[in-house]
């Protein structure tokens, strides 16, 4: 089958969804599709390479104006097209009606521009672009949804037919796995982390769904609850900004916050690998991809008690609400006593998220999808 995978401009610095789409790539290219992975190349954002200001407006010129005959060519010659990411459901009207799917991660930015989400405002523009996705998302043939929380979401702010909606768990973009202690400790070394540290982990941006504010004074609680042991956190990621780092620096943390960003898989794995845990005191996701990555590696997992999170972690993480700071602490701090009964159970839960099963999921849409067309 030719495959047509269409990918996330380069400057939108989406890596999560890079590497959804390397992994499709690499994965139906070994099954024997002839795959080609596109996506728009920056001219005029070169000027100004950036997701936002005006940089963003250079983007939309490279994206929806030089794009489009790339675009043509391309579907030309595929059989098939998979949108990598719902945010592209826009180039849908420009596909000639060649049979497709989209790949759904999460509707929290549309459901931000519809106004469901207090506390969480988008701008007028914001709002007019995630209209035009969610117009283009309902003219889909067919929507895979990386959870059943984003596909309840998928059915009920589109108003699609169930029957062109699906679920399709995601795999792993690596395969992590519990690391070594020589090997874990080189690569905690080149990270800037002593071989006997202890410390928690957290993976995540500073969007406000990833609740970095709650995360500080979890921990904060924490190190209050245990005294002479010198826990510290790791943040894998985008590092704090101003707002975080003064309150770290206002409720007596910021000795012990150590920011790793740019790692590369081994290192994540060394962090999964060696942390006393992962703490992810998410308010929303799609999926939320360090759940699984960190039961893995055998990495305890205290999450929120929100969906996805319960979906995707299972009867193996701990949960906590996310509002409830110092409940939150307590939780993580009892459960750490069984270490070794929530890693065990942790890393039999991850091997249900394998790549193997999320790329059939996939062929079998593509298949589904192409019969309706004929």
């Amino acid at each position: 089958m030719r495959i047509l995978l269409l990918g996330n401009y380069p400057y939108l610095k989406s890596q999560s969804m890079n590497r959804f789409a390397g992994v499709l790539y690499e994965q139906l290219s070994a099954a024997g599709h002839q795959v080609r992975l596109l996506k728009p190349k920056p001219v005029f954002g070169r000027i100004l390479p950036s997701a936002t200001g005006l940089g963003k407006w250079f983007g939309y010129l490279d994206r929806f104006l030089l794009f489009r005959p790339l675009l043509k060519k391309a579907v030309d010659w595929a059989e098939f097209v998979h949108i990598c990411d719902q945010a592209n459901a826009i180039y849908i009207p420009w596909l000639n009606r060649k049979p497709h799917v989209v790949t759904c991660h999460d509707m929290l930015t549309i459901r931000s521009a519809l106004g469901e989400i207090k506390g969480h405002t988008i701008g007028l523009t914001g709002k007019v672009y995630q209209r035009w996705i969610l117009s283009g998302l309902n003219q889909a043939r067919h929507v895979a949804c990386v959870s059943k929380t984003t596909y309840d979401d998928v059915l009920r702010l589109t108003g699609m037919e169930a029957e062109r909606i699906s679920v399709v768990l995601n795999g792993f973009n690596y395969p992590y796995h519990p690391m070594g202690q020589k090997e874990k400790a080189y690569h905690l070394k080149q990270i800037g982390i002593a071989d006997a540290t202890p410390f928690f982990l957290h993976v995540g941006s500073n969007d406000w769904n990833k609740n970095k504010e709650g995360l500080l004074r979890i921990f904060c609680q924490l190190t209050h609850l245990v005294v002479g042991k010198k826990w510290h956190l790791v943040l894998a990621g985008q590092g704090l900004n101003d707002q975080l780092r003064f309150l770290a620096q206002k409720i007596g943390i910021s000795d012990r916050i150590r920011e790793a960003s740019d790692l590369t898989n081994e290192q994540m794995c060394a962090l999964y690998s060696s942390a006393e845990g992962l703490i992810f005191p998410s308010l929303a996701e799609g999926f939320g991809w360090p759940i699984v990555e960190a039961q893995a590696c055998g990495c305890p997992l205290f999450t929120s008690n929100r969906a996805p999170m319960t979906e995707i972690g299972g009867s193996a993480a701990v949960y906590f609400d996310p509002l409830e700071e110092v409940d939150a602490a307590d939780i993580i701090l009892k459960a750490i006593q069984n270490g070794d009964y929530i890693k065990e159970h942790g890393y039999r839960n991850a091997m249900k998220y394998s790549t193997k099963a999320m790329v059939s999921g996939y062929v079998d849409c593509y298949r589904l999808v192409m019969s309706m067309n004929c």
